[in-house]
Protein backbone atom coordinates (compact mmCIF):
# COMPACT_ATOMS: atom_id res chain seq x y z
CA UNK A 1 0.00 0.00 0.00
CA UNK A 2 1.25 3.82 -0.58
CA UNK A 3 2.79 5.49 2.12
CA UNK A 4 0.01 8.51 0.71
CA UNK A 5 -2.85 6.37 1.87
CA UNK A 6 -3.13 7.04 5.22
CA UNK A 7 -2.90 10.95 4.51
CA UNK A 8 -6.24 12.54 5.10
CA UNK A 9 -8.13 13.35 2.29
CA UNK A 10 -5.98 10.96 -0.32
CA UNK A 11 -8.09 7.29 -0.71
CA UNK A 12 -6.82 4.12 -1.21
CA UNK A 13 -5.78 2.90 -4.60
CA UNK A 14 -8.83 0.54 -5.84
CA UNK A 15 -8.13 -3.11 -5.89
CA UNK A 16 -6.82 -4.07 -9.49
CA UNK A 17 -9.88 -6.20 -11.57
CA UNK A 18 -8.56 -9.84 -11.95
CA UNK A 19 -7.70 -9.22 -16.07
CA UNK A 20 -5.85 -5.81 -15.35
CA UNK A 21 -2.93 -7.68 -16.42
CA UNK A 22 -4.22 -7.68 -19.87
CA UNK A 23 -4.96 -4.18 -21.10
CA UNK A 24 -5.48 -5.07 -24.78
CA UNK A 25 -8.80 -3.12 -26.73
CA UNK A 26 -12.35 -4.65 -27.08
CA UNK A 27 -13.33 -4.92 -30.54
CA UNK A 28 -16.86 -2.87 -30.79
CA UNK A 29 -18.81 -3.25 -33.59
CA UNK A 30 -21.43 -0.80 -34.77
CA UNK A 31 -24.15 -0.08 -37.32
CA UNK A 32 -25.07 3.58 -37.57
CA UNK A 33 -22.94 6.29 -37.44
CA UNK A 34 -24.52 7.73 -34.45
CA UNK A 35 -23.96 4.89 -32.53
CA UNK A 36 -21.94 4.33 -29.36
CA UNK A 37 -21.23 1.18 -27.27
CA UNK A 38 -23.27 3.03 -24.46
CA UNK A 39 -23.03 1.17 -21.28
CA UNK A 40 -21.35 -1.69 -22.02
CA UNK A 41 -18.76 0.60 -23.67
CA UNK A 42 -18.52 2.41 -20.19
CA UNK A 43 -18.05 -0.92 -18.23
CA UNK A 44 -15.36 -2.37 -20.32
CA UNK A 45 -13.56 1.03 -19.86
CA UNK A 46 -13.35 1.20 -16.08
CA UNK A 47 -12.73 -2.40 -16.17
CA UNK A 48 -9.26 -0.61 -17.90
CA UNK A 49 -9.85 -1.54 -22.07
CA UNK A 50 -9.79 0.93 -24.72
CA UNK A 51 -12.29 0.55 -27.26
CA UNK A 52 -11.27 0.28 -30.88
CA UNK A 53 -14.36 0.91 -32.48
CA UNK A 54 -15.50 -0.14 -36.05
CA UNK A 55 -18.53 0.24 -38.36
CA UNK A 56 -18.67 -1.87 -41.03
CA UNK A 57 -21.58 -0.79 -42.53
CA UNK A 58 -19.35 2.25 -43.49
CA UNK A 59 -16.16 0.77 -44.96
CA UNK A 60 -14.47 -0.14 -41.83
CA UNK A 61 -12.16 -3.42 -41.76
CA UNK A 62 -12.65 -5.86 -39.35
CA UNK A 63 -9.82 -7.69 -38.23
CA UNK A 64 -8.63 -11.29 -39.61
CA UNK A 65 -7.73 -12.34 -35.56
CA UNK A 66 -8.47 -11.26 -32.31
CA UNK A 67 -5.11 -11.56 -31.44
CA UNK A 68 -4.66 -8.43 -30.06
CA UNK A 69 -7.99 -7.81 -28.47
CA UNK A 70 -9.45 -8.90 -25.22
CA UNK A 71 -12.64 -9.72 -26.86
CA UNK A 72 -15.37 -8.12 -29.33
CA UNK A 73 -19.08 -6.82 -29.07
CA UNK A 74 -21.45 -6.44 -31.79
CA UNK A 75 -24.09 -4.05 -31.03
CA UNK A 76 -27.83 -3.91 -32.39
CA UNK A 77 -29.18 -1.96 -35.08
CA UNK A 78 -32.65 -1.14 -36.99
CA UNK A 79 -31.47 -4.12 -39.80
CA UNK A 80 -32.36 -7.29 -39.65
CA UNK A 81 -29.91 -10.18 -39.74
CA UNK A 82 -31.57 -11.64 -42.60
CA UNK A 83 -30.83 -8.76 -44.78
CA UNK A 84 -28.93 -9.34 -48.04
CA UNK A 85 -26.85 -6.24 -47.58
CA UNK A 86 -22.87 -7.23 -47.99
CA UNK A 87 -21.77 -6.04 -44.80
CA UNK A 88 -24.54 -7.94 -43.07
CA UNK A 89 -23.22 -10.76 -44.67
CA UNK A 90 -19.57 -10.20 -43.88
CA UNK A 91 -20.27 -9.20 -40.04
CA UNK A 92 -22.30 -12.66 -40.18
CA UNK A 93 -19.08 -14.81 -41.55
CA UNK A 94 -16.87 -12.74 -39.87
CA UNK A 95 -17.94 -14.19 -36.34
CA UNK A 96 -16.53 -17.20 -37.49
CA UNK A 97 -12.95 -15.52 -36.14
CA UNK A 98 -14.07 -15.56 -32.44
CA UNK A 99 -15.46 -18.90 -32.58
CA UNK A 100 -12.51 -20.27 -34.78
CA UNK A 101 -10.03 -19.17 -31.88
CA UNK A 102 -12.37 -19.44 -28.60
CA UNK A 103 -12.13 -15.81 -27.83
CA UNK A 104 -14.70 -13.74 -25.90
CA UNK A 105 -17.54 -12.43 -28.17
CA UNK A 106 -20.67 -10.37 -27.58
CA UNK A 107 -23.85 -10.40 -29.50
CA UNK A 108 -26.47 -8.35 -28.51
CA UNK A 109 -29.73 -7.99 -29.99
CA UNK A 110 -28.97 -7.43 -33.89
CA UNK A 111 -25.19 -8.79 -32.96
CA UNK A 112 -26.80 -12.00 -31.08
CA UNK A 113 -29.04 -12.57 -34.01
CA UNK A 114 -25.50 -12.58 -35.96
CA UNK A 115 -24.15 -15.08 -33.65
CA UNK A 116 -26.86 -17.28 -34.05
CA UNK A 117 -27.23 -17.77 -37.77
CA UNK A 118 -23.51 -18.16 -38.20
CA UNK A 119 -24.18 -21.30 -35.15
CA UNK A 120 -26.70 -22.34 -37.85
CA UNK A 121 -29.77 -21.21 -36.02
CA UNK A 122 -33.00 -19.26 -37.54
CA UNK A 123 -33.70 -15.52 -36.99
CA UNK A 124 -37.42 -14.54 -37.59
CA UNK A 125 -40.31 -12.34 -36.99
CA UNK A 126 -43.03 -13.55 -33.93
CA UNK A 127 -45.85 -16.02 -35.16
CA UNK A 128 -48.36 -13.26 -34.21
CA UNK A 129 -46.54 -10.03 -35.40
CA UNK A 130 -45.57 -9.21 -31.90
CA UNK A 131 -43.05 -7.52 -30.89
CA UNK A 132 -40.60 -6.79 -27.65
CA UNK A 133 -40.31 -2.70 -27.05
CA UNK A 134 -39.50 -2.18 -23.21
CA UNK A 135 -38.75 -3.56 -20.53
CA UNK A 136 -39.86 -7.40 -20.39
CA UNK A 137 -39.19 -10.46 -17.42
CA UNK A 138 -36.88 -13.02 -18.21
CA UNK A 139 -35.69 -16.31 -16.24
CA UNK A 140 -32.41 -17.17 -15.87
CA UNK A 141 -31.64 -20.89 -16.42
CA UNK A 142 -29.73 -23.29 -14.38
CA UNK A 143 -26.65 -22.14 -16.47
CA UNK A 144 -27.39 -18.82 -16.96
CA UNK A 145 -27.21 -18.89 -13.08
CA UNK A 146 -24.51 -20.56 -13.03
CA UNK A 147 -22.65 -17.88 -15.36
CA UNK A 148 -24.17 -14.92 -12.98
CA UNK A 149 -25.92 -15.10 -10.34
CA UNK A 150 -27.59 -11.79 -9.86
CA UNK A 151 -30.00 -11.35 -12.96
CA UNK A 152 -32.39 -8.93 -13.21
CA UNK A 153 -36.07 -9.91 -13.20
CA UNK A 154 -36.52 -7.71 -16.68
CA UNK A 155 -34.17 -6.24 -19.22
CA UNK A 156 -34.44 -3.61 -21.67
CA UNK A 157 -35.81 -4.89 -25.21
CA UNK A 158 -35.92 -3.47 -28.75
CA UNK A 159 -36.84 -6.20 -31.27
CA UNK A 160 -39.44 -7.43 -33.94
CA UNK A 161 -37.52 -11.07 -34.63
CA UNK A 162 -35.63 -13.72 -32.07
CA UNK A 163 -33.37 -16.56 -33.08
CA UNK A 164 -33.68 -19.84 -32.23
CA UNK A 165 -31.25 -21.65 -29.69
CA UNK A 166 -28.28 -23.37 -32.26
CA UNK A 167 -27.05 -27.01 -31.40
CA UNK A 168 -24.25 -27.12 -28.67
CA UNK A 169 -25.45 -23.73 -27.60
CA UNK A 170 -26.44 -23.35 -23.53
CA UNK A 171 -29.78 -21.42 -22.86
CA UNK A 172 -29.24 -19.10 -20.36
CA UNK A 173 -32.02 -16.95 -19.85
CA UNK A 174 -35.48 -17.86 -21.42
CA UNK A 175 -38.88 -15.68 -22.43
CA UNK A 176 -42.45 -15.82 -23.35
CA UNK A 177 -42.69 -14.17 -26.86
CA UNK A 178 -39.23 -14.73 -27.85
CA UNK A 179 -37.74 -18.06 -25.57
CA UNK A 180 -34.68 -17.40 -26.35
CA UNK A 181 -33.13 -14.43 -24.33
CA UNK A 182 -29.38 -15.35 -24.08
CA UNK A 183 -27.05 -18.12 -24.95
CA UNK A 184 -23.88 -18.83 -24.64
CA UNK A 185 -21.26 -20.92 -26.93
CA UNK A 186 -18.15 -21.39 -25.60
CA UNK A 187 -16.63 -17.62 -24.80
CA UNK A 188 -19.45 -16.26 -27.04
CA UNK A 189 -22.64 -14.87 -25.22
CA UNK A 190 -25.70 -13.68 -27.34
CA UNK A 191 -28.11 -11.35 -25.36
CA UNK A 192 -31.66 -10.44 -26.92
CA UNK A 193 -31.97 -7.81 -24.91
CA UNK A 194 -30.13 -4.28 -24.42
CA UNK A 195 -28.16 -4.09 -21.51
CA UNK A 196 -26.04 -1.44 -23.48
CA UNK A 197 -28.91 1.39 -22.68
CA UNK A 198 -28.34 4.54 -21.69
CA UNK A 199 -31.14 6.83 -20.58
CA UNK A 200 -29.88 9.01 -22.92
CA UNK A 201 -30.23 6.41 -25.26
CA UNK A 202 -33.87 5.59 -24.12
CA UNK A 203 -34.74 9.06 -25.27
CA UNK A 204 -33.35 9.11 -28.61
CA UNK A 205 -34.64 5.81 -29.17
CA UNK A 206 -38.48 6.47 -28.04
CA UNK A 207 -38.07 9.86 -29.54
CA UNK A 208 -36.56 8.46 -33.38
CA UNK A 209 -38.71 5.18 -33.40
CA UNK A 210 -41.74 6.30 -32.07
CA UNK A 211 -43.89 4.63 -34.60
CA UNK A 212 -42.47 1.32 -33.13
CA UNK A 213 -44.41 1.32 -29.88
CA UNK A 214 -47.28 1.26 -31.42
CA UNK A 215 -46.68 -2.34 -32.94
CA UNK A 216 -48.55 -5.06 -31.16
CA UNK A 217 -46.89 -6.19 -27.65
CA UNK A 218 -44.71 -3.13 -27.47
CA UNK A 219 -44.65 -0.82 -24.23
CA UNK A 220 -46.31 2.73 -24.03
CA UNK A 221 -43.15 5.42 -24.32
CA UNK A 222 -43.95 6.34 -20.48
CA UNK A 223 -43.25 3.04 -19.20
CA UNK A 224 -39.93 2.20 -20.18
CA UNK A 225 -38.70 5.23 -17.83
CA UNK A 226 -41.30 4.16 -14.90
CA UNK A 227 -39.84 0.52 -15.59
CA UNK A 228 -36.12 1.73 -15.39
CA UNK A 229 -36.49 3.74 -12.40
CA UNK A 230 -37.60 -0.05 -10.89
CA UNK A 231 -35.57 -2.55 -13.32
CA UNK A 232 -32.16 -0.54 -13.80
CA UNK A 233 -29.93 -0.88 -10.54
CA UNK A 234 -30.13 -4.51 -11.24
CA UNK A 235 -29.36 -4.65 -14.68
CA UNK A 236 -26.53 -2.78 -14.41
CA UNK A 237 -25.23 -4.55 -11.27
CA UNK A 238 -25.54 -8.18 -13.45
CA UNK A 239 -24.55 -6.04 -16.20
CA UNK A 240 -20.86 -4.97 -14.30
CA UNK A 241 -20.53 -8.85 -12.81
CA UNK A 242 -20.90 -10.43 -15.99
CA UNK A 243 -18.30 -8.20 -18.15
CA UNK A 244 -16.29 -9.02 -15.47
CA UNK A 245 -16.06 -12.60 -15.39
CA UNK A 246 -16.62 -12.67 -19.58
CA UNK A 247 -13.21 -11.16 -19.61
CA UNK A 248 -11.00 -11.80 -17.00
CA UNK A 249 -11.33 -15.67 -17.43
CA UNK A 250 -9.23 -15.26 -20.66
CA UNK A 251 -5.34 -14.94 -19.21
CA UNK A 252 -6.27 -17.91 -17.07
CA UNK A 253 -7.07 -19.82 -20.09
CA UNK A 254 -4.32 -18.06 -21.95
CA UNK A 255 -2.23 -19.43 -19.39
CA UNK A 256 -3.55 -22.93 -19.00
CA UNK A 257 -2.85 -23.23 -23.00
CA UNK A 258 0.89 -22.08 -22.69
CA UNK A 259 1.16 -24.74 -20.16
CA UNK A 260 -0.11 -26.98 -21.90
CA UNK A 261 2.26 -26.56 -25.07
Amino acid sequence: MSDLAGVRGIAPAPPIPLHAADPRPVLIILHQESSTPGRVGNALRLLGHPLDIRRPRFGDPLPESLDDYAGAAMFGGPMSANDPDDYVRREIDWISVPLKEDRPFLGICLGAQMLAIQLGATVAPHPQGRAQIGYYPIRPTAAGLAVCADWPDHVYHWHREGFGLPAGAELLAEGSDFPVEALRYGHSYGFQFHPDVTTAMMHRWTTRGHERLALPGARPRGDHFAYRALHDVAERAWLKHFLDGWLAQMPLVAAMREAAE
